[in-house]
């Protein structure tokens, strides 16, 4: 102001100079656009966060305890200026069973969702929240150690019970459309005059409810009335009051609340009537924008009870053979009665997005016996395994790890509609951004950082999205900015800016930790067998080195046919190969059936039709094909993903049959004079051989030329002048009547080999 005033009275002088009046004029409009600025930018400076945390029904002594914990943790921030709002920090308690039955209906019957109805009600009527526990935190809550916290309850559902002392306690209640307060002494077998007293001393902390309501509640034989007196303004009357109004005549209108015996219910119209809910709301976006909130953060460390877990491992390829392995093993993990978490360690490139989705969404919405489901992604989650991934909550990332891209499959925008449904359900159950989540499955779909001007509040979404779910006026409201690059997917700290994850661990001990269990939980397989290969088979170079160790293998056992060791091990390492591949989701049947007509092909190229010809090229293709398609989920690549398989699938075919060649050198230059290894080689030793071996002795025979007088391949007979004798070839293939020359005599073994 000062300064105005000095310019006012350079002003009111009456500068004549050219270059003062410029100054002058250029100052003012500095000052203008700077106050405009500020005035623009208030709504972020004054941006606030606060905190939900779900109260769970009934309460329990435990619970009471963790919450008056957590809220006492965050007064203590208050009163050292962590907090905006005057250093106080926004809590938002939700209490009642959500509304939101669609999410049940996505992923169960309506028939499971009456079971799951009832063995709610069923728990709740077996232990209900104690009077004791209920007044322990709503004195709390309404007293002055939390004035630091400015405490509001969301009825987000029907809340009975003594859970109902808890809302009158609210500084601030929101209510939603299919939320209630009511019948407070439902459980309560004998209520007597001291529990309407103990709900009194709470309400009248906060004043959100008139008194004769108030009794209402905490006493069913009461009637309570909406009256009119004469010159007075409508008020509550119920019991002995609203009988003497009765009998005086002093009535001039009633409306009848709830009669003697029936419980009071107070919906949502009724307490917005009585002004004692301040809104009512349907999301938590809604709550937010009521409060003037930038963010809502969920509170992980809320769990209520021990938790007693089972690890499940979602690692390769996604299949339908596998999905329904771990649906199965799943499944029974909630028939045990204290298995209550699960936690979900994620290392796969996806591989079917209908087969992803189906586990999506079980791991959304489990049921009411599995309370926590935590997620880690130790690798990486492309594709559709990012949709497993975001299924849960709390979901950990280690430093290194990769959310969404191109992976194992290539959906199309229309698959990725299909699923929009689902992708609603985790992005309600878990909090996060719809948007976000299809845009890591569809890079076609473009996402925007959005602002609210009035409140700073930062959310994600797509401009059809904004306009859908907000009027003309209030869709102004939002202010868009920079667009979310998520084609090629988000790395550990872009997961948790964008709100998609909630941390970095650095190891699965710390992940467990970190959501609640004791320590790495069990882990769930229906064989030991199974699990023990499948982390083999996550040994990086295992698979290769079975590749190449067969393959040579193989190579011995051509060069010494008629003996079985080499090969025996030879069929081992291909078949632990492929039950390697097969359990990472990647070979099939067909895979299968290809590498065996190739190694077949090449056993018939060698053993029965000698040369290199139809069989041996063709046995060569099918096997290297049979190699490769079992690196990968597809025949043709379509993204960079699935290029980057097929590179590391054709390096894996070259090297196993780069083993065949370094097999077949190995043994034709050391394997003749090793020791240990003189069984499997034809180059025996002369000296070897006892004389009663020799059956025939043919060694005037050693030079000499003669005719085939049968096919060689490779045995067959041959003629040397009168003498017809069995005879080998030294491997190539010889036809009849071709010449022939003695190369080597070992007792009644004559080696030949063809003369051009």
């Amino acid at each position: 102001m000062r300064f105005l005033k000095e310019h006012g009275d350079l002003s009111r002088r009456r500068i004549v100079s050219g270059r003062g009046r410029i100054l002058v004029a250029a100052w003012l409009m500095l000052i203008q656009l700077w106050t405009l600025g500020a005035c623009s930018a208030q709504p972020a400076a004054d941006a606030k966060s606060g905190f939900l945390l779900d109260v769970p029904s009934p309460l329990t002594s435990q619970d009471v305890d963790r919450l008056l914990g957590r809220l006492t943790q965050w007064a203590a921030a208050s009163k050292r200026g962590d907090a905006a709002d005057g250093g106080r920090t926004t809590v938002v308690l939700r209490m009642g069973t959500t509304g939101q039955d669609s999410s049940a209906a996505a992923v169960a019957s309506s028939n499971e969702d009456d079971n799951v109805s009832q063995r709610d009600q069923e728990r709740n009527r077996s232990q209900p929240t104690a009077l004791e526990d209920a007044l322990k935190i709503a004195r709390a809550v309404s007293g002055s150690d939390l004035k630091r916290i400015r405490l509001v309850v969301w009825v987000d559902g029907e809340v009975t019970g003594h859970d109902v002392l808890l809302s009158l306690a609210a500084e601030t209640l929101l209510v939603s459309r299919g939320g209630s307060l009511g019948d407070a002494t439902r459980y309560e077998t004998n209520p007597d005059e001291t529990i309407g007293v103990l709900y009194q001393s709470i309400a009248r902390r906060r004043g959100l409810l008139p008194e004769p309501l108030v009794l209402g509640l905490a006493d069913p034989q009461l009637e309570v009335s909406r009256v009119e007196l004469l010159e007075q303004s409508a008020t509550f009357m119920s019991g002995e009051t609203l009988d003497q109004a009765r009998n005086e005549g002093n009535l001039v209108s009633e409306s009848t609340w709830s009669e003697a015996g029936e419980p009071l219910v107070l919906d949502s119209e009724r307490l917005r009537r009585v002004r004692a809910a301040a809104a009512i709301v349907g999301s938590e976006d809604a709550v937010m924008d009521w409060l003037e909130l930038s963010r809502l953060q969920k509170d992980e460390a809320q769990s209520t009870g021990a938790l007693v877990g089972r690890l499940v491992r979602i690692t390769g390829n996604v299949t339908r053979a596998r999905v329904r392995r771990w649906q199965s093993n799943l499944a029974a993990s909630v028939e045990s009665p204290d298995v209550n978490a699960w936690l979900v360690a994620i290392n796969s490139p996806g591989g079917s997005l209908s087969r992803s989705a189906s586990l999506a969404a079980t791991l959304a919405d489990p049921g009411p016996e599995i309370r926590v489901v935590g997620g880690i992604v130790t690798g990486e989650a492309r594709g559709d395994a990012a949709l497993l991934a975001l299924a849960c909550r709390p979901l950990l990332l280690t430093p290194d790890a990769k959310l969404g891209g191109s992976g194992a499959d290539v959906m199309s925008p229309n698959d990725v509609r299909r699923e929009s449904e689902l992708i609603e359900l985790i992005a309600d159950a878990s909090g996060r951004s719809a948007a976000l989540i299809e845009g890591l499955l569809d890079s076609s779909v473009s996402v925007h950082r959005y602002v609210n001007r009035r409140s700073g509040r930062v959310r994600y979404a797509t401009s059809e999205q904004i306009q859908s779910e907000a009027d003309e006026a209030t869709a102004d409201d939002w202010q868009r900015m920079e667009k979310i690059e998520l084609a090629n997917g988000l790395t550990a700290t872009q997961a948790i800016e964008l709100g998609l994850a909630e941390g970095t661990v650095d190891s699965l001990p710390e992940a467990a930790t970190s959501i609640g269990l004791s320590g790495v939980p069990p882990e769930l397989s229906d064989r030991g067998v199974v699990r023990w290969v499948e982390r083999l088979g996550r040994q990086s170079g295992l698979a290769f080195s079975l590749l190449v160790i067969g393959f040579m293998m193989l190579s011995i056992e051509a060069s010494a046919p008629g003996l079985g060791v080499p090969g025996f091990v030879a069929m081992v390492c291909f078949a632990c190969f492929f039950w390697i591949k097969y359990l990472a989701g990647t070979a099939e049947w067909l895979e299968l059936l290809a590498f065996g007509l190739g190694l077949a092909c090449i056993g018939i190229e060698i053993f029965v039709l000698p040369g290199f010809g139809v069989f041996g090229i063709g046995g060569l293709l099918l096997t290297a094909l049979g190699v490769l398609l079992m690196s990968q989920t597809f025949v043709v690549p379509q993204n960079a993903y699935q290029v980057g398989e097929l590179t590391r699938g054709l390096w894996v075919t070259l090297g196993g049959l780069g083993g065949c060649v370094i097999g077949m050198f190995l043994v034709r230059l050391y394997l003749p004079q090793a020791a240990v290894a003189t069984g499997l080689s034809m180059g025996v030793p002369e000296a070897q051989i006892s004389e009663t071996e020799r059956l025939a002795h043919y060694d005037d025979l050693m030079g000499q030329e003669g005719v085939a007088t049968t096919p060689l391949r490779p045995s067959g007979k041959g003629q040397f002048g009168e003498t017809i004798v069995a005879v080998v070839s030294d491997g190539s293939a010889i036809e009849r009547g071709q010449p022939i020359r003695v190369i080597q005599v070992l007792g009644n073994r004559v080696t030949v080999e063809a003369v051009d």
